[in-house]
């Protein structure tokens, strides 16, 4: 018994204080506040970062947090919307503006599908690239991600909206982000990436901001190539090709391989591919390291993110490459 209570007060330890108070309720009913943390799930920044995805304006991973992808968000909708933001934690206006976009609750209910747990999942996906290629699929690793992608939540979210439960069987309920809104289809002119900022932009033809995703963009072992390119493809589940003159870190291959489609892909489950040669924007198996890691030169997406891309563009569209100027410097 004693060592079953330590047990417990451990796991309180671990995950109590960040999370009290976290449910559907909290959620669904949190109002503006000045402050919040940015180590802490907040019951608001959750709302917030749904509202976000939900007008276009993805926050990335919907974890909960006032992390750099939610501030990137943040500044793009405050940029759409022409209001002011300090960079720091939404202001009244843009609060009340992103409650007027949709009145949706942010936290529904939702009965797990046989297509959920069916699978197949992986029992470890490869941390090396060469042994990937003899796999049948690059599948999720279990219902709990493939769940948490499907609702563009961190796995931890998910978890902690359905505290000790096991995301395995069908037919279960489950607590999960309200994400899934009719889609849109407005029309864009042009792709914009910013290099330093690591964003990608949807721009209509008056010069309007459509849409909004965080991005890993290139990295300085292989940079993202500059100017103009334009958009030769655009595949769902796509093959990966590794060539030798790819030089990858950590590859050491001499031939080059296939590696089969799924989420899990090391291009996701998206590829748009570019006008220079092997670049392209594309998904990943680890949406949480998006503007966080670095990428072989490509712009790297979220799955969802990639996905809905995909949808608003089309093939001769044009992708502007573009370094903004670091703050502070003249």
């Amino acid at each position: 018994m004693k060592r079953w209570l330590a047990g417990l007060a451990l796991l309180t330890c671990l995950v109590g204080p960040a999370l009290a108070g976290l449910d559907a309720a909290s959620i669904n009913n949190a109002e503006w506040k000045s402050k919040v943390s940015k180590d802490k799930v907040d019951p608001a920044i959750v709302k917030m970062q749904v509202l976000l995805d939900r007008a276009n304006f993805s926050p990335g991973e919907i974890d909960g947090k006032l992390g750099e992808n939610a501030i990137k968000a943040l500044r793009a909708f405050a940029e759409a919307k022409g209001l002011a933001f300090d960079g720091k934690s939404p202001t009244p206006e843009i609060w009340n503006a992103l409650i007027a976009t949709s009145s949706e609750p942010v936290i529904v209910d939702y009965k797990i599908a046989e297509k959920d747990v069916k699978g197949p999942f992986l029992q470890k996906l490869p941390a090396r690239m060469e042994d990937m290629q003899d796999l049948k699929s690059l599948d999720y690793t279990s219902p709990r991600e493939a769940i948490a992608e499907k609702f563009h939540m961190s796995e931890a979210l998910l978890d902690a909206l359905n505290a000790g439960t096991k995301f395995d069987q069908a037919g279960r309920q489950i607590a999960v982000v309200n994400v899934v809104t009719k889609e849109d289809r407005p029309a864009v002119a042009r792709v914009e990436v910013d290099k330093t900022q690591q964003t990608v932009k949807l721009v209509g033809k008056s010069g309007e901001l459509i849409a909004f995703f965080p991005a890993t963009v290139g990295s300085k072992e292989k940079p993202t190539p500059g100017g103009t390119l334009k958009i030769t493809s655009i595949d769902a589940n796509p093959n990966y090709r590794y060539h030798p003159e790819y030089k990858f870190r950590g590859v050491s291959a001499k031939r080059a391989f296939d590696i089969n489609p799924g989420p899990n892909n090391p291009v996701g489950s998206y590829w748009i591919g570019l006008s220079a040669e092997g670049y392209g924007i594309h998904g990943t198996a680890n949406p949480s390291k998006i503007s966080k890691a670095e990428s072989h030169g490509c712009v790297r997406l979220t799955n969802w993110d990639a996905g809905r891309l995909a949808k608003l563009v089309k093939k001769g569209m044009e992708v502007a490459f573009t370094e903004a100027q670091p703050a502070g410097r003249k």
